[in-house]
């Protein structure tokens, strides 16, 4: 798994949801909650409640995470996937949705354009005998058709906001949001077919053992058991076939100056 594309999607929600961030290196994330955050994350409902029952203004609480499984001197809570806090992070994506739309923060003072990037933070699921993840966060630029692997990297040094900044207005995208999604999903596809995929060929060599296995004990009696047979013949395939699932995390457009989307970006 790679650690740091863990870190740089956590950097990117709480950012995106307006949380300090205290401290950030590639295996430590501290920051501070909103209140909003705070409710979901630190589960005190009833401080929340009798803090708004009172008119009060709360004080949300700090969280630092891990990423990095070899920290255990460090303080702070590991977050891994699988782990219950990056699940109940995905669980808040689900039902706060998943889009975001923000500006470049910059003062200029003549009209100023701003490009469209979409940008996918984008989970590839390796199923089969062993399962494991990858976040991929690719953007694509919707004016030109060029695309950034690892672009959370950049967009990480930039400040955003949700507002339009004055003298600023938006180019119209000439490549549409569902021609622009369907080219990174493509670029995907294509990274995943040009991959050698050991693990892929270990579980089915696996998946073919045990089916052998299962036509061993059932070569007797397989006309008696022909629905038994059947059935745990298709578990064995559910356990071992290989396949990728790919499924979309959240993204959004980032609207951010020619400047930018030339140098920084390609930097």
């Amino acid at each position: 798994m790679a650690i740091a594309n863990l870190h740089d999607f956590l950097f990117t929600f709480f950012k995106a949801n307006h949380c300090d961030i205290l401290e950030n290196r590639g295996d430590k994330l501290s920051i501070q909650l909103t209140d909003k955050m705070d409710e979901y994350l630190l589960n005190r409902p009833f401080y929340w409640q009798y803090v708004k029952k009172l008119g009060l203004q709360g004080e949300p609480g700090k969280i630092t995470l891990l990423t990095n499984p070899l920290l255990d001197d460090e303080e702070g809570e590991p977050i891994h996937f699988g782990s219950p806090r990056l699940q109940q992070i995905f669980r808040l994506l689900d039902e706060e949705g998943k889009f975001v739309r923000l500006y470049q923060m910059v003062q200029v003072d003549q009209q100023t354009a701003l490009v469209p990037w979409l940008v996918l933070n984008i989970k590839v699921s390796f199923i089969g005998k062993q399962k494991k993840e990858a976040i991929k966060s690719i953007g694509i630029n919707m004016i030109n058709g060029g695309m950034i692997n690892n672009i959370i990297d950049q967009l990480e040094k930039i400040q955003w906001d949700t507002k339009i900044p004055d003298f600023c207005y938006n180019l119209s995208p000439l490549i549409r949001l569902k021609s622009s999604y369907q080219r990174i999903i493509q670029l995907i596809e294509k990274e995943l077919q040009e991959t050698e995929h050991d693990w892929a060929i270990e579980s089915w060599r696996h998946m073919e053992e045990e089916k052998k296995l299962l036509d061993y004990f059932y070569q007797t009696d397989k006309k008696d058991y022909t629905a038994l047979y059947k059935k745990e013949s298709e578990a064995i395939e559910a356990l071992y076939r290989p396949q990728i699932a790919i499924s979309i995390i959240n993204g959004g457009i980032f609207h951010m100056t020619q400047s930018t989307s030339l140098n920084q970006l390609l930097d």
